[in-house]
C-alpha cells in the first residue's frame, strides 16, 4: 500500500474517532448519558428530567445513537434509551475526572453549581469501612425510580425532594453517608447541608453511582412496583 494510501486511511480512522468525540461535546448530550448510567428511559421521561423538549431530546439521542454510545431496546410500545456499554459509563467517567484535573474552568464551574463551602466527603473505601463496622447509615437521595434501578447494598432512599420530611427516619447517633448519581451530583451536597443543619453527623460520598459502575462494585436492584 502506497504512503499516500495509507495517510488516506489514518485520516478517515482520525475522522470516524472525531465522530466520537463531537457526539461527546454537547452539555445536553452528556447529561443524557449522566441519566441514562443511572437506568434506562423513553425519550418522554429523558426529556423531562434533562429539562428539554421531546424533539431536541430525541435529536440529541439520534447523534448518541449513531456512534454507539446509545442503544434502544423496545419495552412493549415503548423504545427505551441504555447507555451502548459500560465503557461508555467508564468514558464519561474518565471525561470528568480529566476535565477536573486539567481545566480550571469546570473547577470554577463545580463551585457555582454545587456550592462552596467545606462538605465533608468520603471515598468507597472508607465507606466500605464504615459501613462494615457499623459506624455509618448509607443514604441514596436520588429519585426512588433510580435507586430501584440499582443501589449501593445496604442503602435506603430518601430523596432529596423528601428527605425534609423524613428526618425522623435517621438516627443522630451514627453517621450518615449520602451519595447520589456522580461527583457533580448536587442531590448529595444539598443533602449534607439540611442533614448537618438540623443536627446529624453527615458527610457525602466523593463520587456516586456512575463511579461505582465503573469500579465493578456490587449493586442492589429492586423490581418496580406492581
Amino acid at each position: 500500500m502506497s504512503r499516500a494510501k495509507t495517510e488516506q486511511l489514518q485520516s478517515a480512522l482520525f475522522e470516524e474517532l472525531a465522530r466520537v468525540a463531537k457526539a461527546l461535546g454537547n452539555g445536553k448530550r452528556l447529561a443524557i448519558i449522566d441519566l441514562l448510567v443511572q437506568r434506562p428511559r423513553g425519550v418522554v421521561e429523558l426529556a423531562e428530567a434533562a429539562k428539554l423538549n421531546v424533539t431536541t431530546a430525541s435529536a440529541h439521542l439520534q447523534i448518541l445513537k449513531q456512534v454507539g454510545l446509545v442503544t434502544t431496546v423496545r419495552d412493549g410500545t415503548t423504545v427505551r434509551h441504555h447507555i451502548g456499554s459500560i465503557d461508555v459509563a467508564a468514558l464519561y467517567s474518565q471525561l470528568l475526572t480529566v476535565a477536573a484535573a486539567q481545566s480550571a474552568g469546570v473547577d470554577t464551574a463545580a463551585r457555582r453549581a454545587l456550592g462552596t463551602d467545606d462538605i465533608e466527603e468520603i471515598d468507597r473505601a472508607e465507606l466500605l469501612r464504615r459501613v462494615e463496622a457499623g459506624q455509618a447509615i448509607v443514604v441514596d437521595v436520588r429519585p426512588e425510580v433510580e435507586f430501584r434501578a440499582g443501589h449501593i447494598p445496604g442503602a435506603v432512599s430518601i430523596p432529596m425532594s423528601e428527605l425534609p420530611d423524613r428526618l425522623d427516619e435517621l438516627s443522630a447517633e451514627r453517621e450518615i453517608v449520602v451519595y447520589c448519581r456522580g461527583a457533580y451530583c448536587a442531590f448529595s451536597h444539598d443533602a449534607v447541608r439540611l442533614l448537618t443543619s438540623n443536627g446529624y453527623r453527615a458527610m457525602r460520598l466523593n463520587d456516586g453511582i456512575l463511579e461505582w459502575r465503573v469500579a465493578g462494585e456490587p449493586l442492589s436492584v429492586e423490581s418496580s412496583p406492581g
